[in-house]
């Protein structure tokens, strides 16, 4: 699952200087239905980043939500739409560049009638950029593409600028998750998470990052990394300070 990214850092600038995070935005062609609901049912959920930066993002929710949060790169859209229809209290900001991971959770908001969930189809980088001071209650990077080779690194999510970028985002008590079967990337995203500052590894047993949170949704990616016996790792960040 390739995966967009993104940091705040020192602004556009550092940004691209990393590099794009993501790579192509369309795969199989559109089924008559799915074209459809991008064309009619997203712009009526999409951010439009471009209108200038929300006081509160409850205001994007009818009715307000208690708490916001932000999935970014969602694929298909099975862990998203869970949560979402699991916790009908809360908004959800959904992040993904490709328009057929759009077509598919658009597909269930359909099925489902799922009011509490709105979308970006772009860049995170942008997106975290635009985001309030403040403002998410959690941010879920499931399965995201571990990007193996060394020259491709930079592409990862997980950098300095991306974890400083939700560091501003995030409120006091706010966690970042992050869930990975590739254990290189897991590494990565636990050394870069515990230097910083603004972060606090909530793991106190091996059975904390080895075993998926309480009422954590499998996704079919998930599902086939165990068929094929690959073992993920299940990591929590609190936003301290």
């Amino acid at each position: 699952m390739k995966q967009p990214s993104g940091d705040r850092g020192d602004g556009a600038a550092a940004r691209h200087a990393q590099g794009s995070f993501f790579g192509r935005r369309k795969g199989h062609r559109l089924r008559a239905h799915q074209a459809d609901l991008i064309t009619h049912l997203l712009p009526q959920l999409v951010l439009d980043i471009g209108a200038g930066v929300h006081s509160s993002l409850t205001e994007l929710f009818d009715p307000p939500p208690n708490a916001v949060r932000l999935e970014i790169g969602f694929g298909g859209g099975e862990h998203l739409a869970a949560e979402a229809q699991k916790l009908p209290h809360t908004g959800f900001i959904g992040c993904e560049p490709y328009v057929n991971g759009m077509a598919k959770i658009l597909a269930q908001i359909e099925a489902h009638n799922i009011g509490n969930i709105r979308l970006f189809a772009g860049d995170a980088a942008d997106l975290l950029a635009w985001l309030p001071q403040a403002s998410l209650a959690r941010i879920d990077l499931i399965h995201p593409d571990p990007w193996p080779k060394r020259r491709h690194w930079k592409r990862r999510f997980v950098q300095d600028a991306t974890v400083a970028a939700m560091a501003r985002v995030l409120t006091r008590g706010g966690e970042f998750r992050f869930v990975s079967d590739i254990d290189d990337y897991c590494a990565w995203t636990l050394a870069h998470l515990l230097r910083s500052p603004d972060f606090r590894w909530l793991a106190e047993r091996a059975d904390d990052w080895r075993l998926p949170w309480d009422g954590y949704t499998m996704t079919r990616y998930g599902r086939k990394a165990e068929r094929e016996g690959r073992v993920a790792n299940y990591l929590r960040f609190e936003r301290i300070g």
